[in-house]
């Protein structure tokens, strides 16, 4: 199965089953290849090509399972057992080896990294930028975070907890940002 067919397929999956649960906006269905694969793909652009990624909050499994076809080591963490189902389900159906999927809560998981590993962080529609700073602070590791236009107020209220270089891009899908954090304290 090509990148094609396994987007594809992963839009079927993604309709099939949001018809049972709550996995995305039903008003975001008719458009999952922009509203949702695009938006994702562009982490693909500038995330370092050698790191593991690990998706937090996965869902859906945004941006993880998209970057998972694109080629990365990702581990999708998700802590609700419905959405954990569906996102094994996609992994088996697209033959997703390079996918390990966690169930269980960020924090968790995230105290039982190696520091010595080339690992970065990414989160699409999962918490304010202080909350995953919170989770992920003591392993330094970079953040590659997907998020709205209301990135500015994150950013402040992170500012007041943490000392942090940032770079914004703005989203090619909508209007919002890609914030990188590479350094943090």
């Amino acid at each position: 199965m090509n990148n094609k067919e396994k987007f594809n397929r992963y839009a079927e999956l993604l309709r099939e089953w949001s018809s049972r649960m709550n996995l995305v906006a039903p008003s975001t269905l008719s458009d999952i290849e922009n509203r949702h694969f695009a938006d994702s793909a562009q982490l693909a652009e500038v995330l370092p090509k050698d790191a593991r990624v690990i998706d937090l909050g996965s869902g859906a499994g945004f941006p993880g399972v998209v970057l998972a076809i694109l080629g990365w080591n990702v581990v999708c963490i998700e802590s609700i057992g419905k959405k954990v189902s569906f996102l094994n389900a996609v992994k088996s159906d697209l033959k997703l080896d390079n996918l390990t999927i966690y169930h269980g809560r960020v924090e968790n998981f995230v105290s039982t990294l190696p520091h010595n590993e080339k690992i970065v962080f990414t989160a699409r529609a999962f918490a304010p930028l202080v909350k995953i700073m919170d989770y992920v602070a003591k392993t330094h590791k970079p953040l590659f975070l997907l998020k709205g236009r209301e990135i500015s107020a994150e950013i402040k209220t992170a500012e007041n907890k943490y000392k942090f270089d940032y770079e914004l891009i703005p989203s090619k899908t909508g209007d919002g940002f890609i914030i990188i954090v590479k350094k943090y304290r």
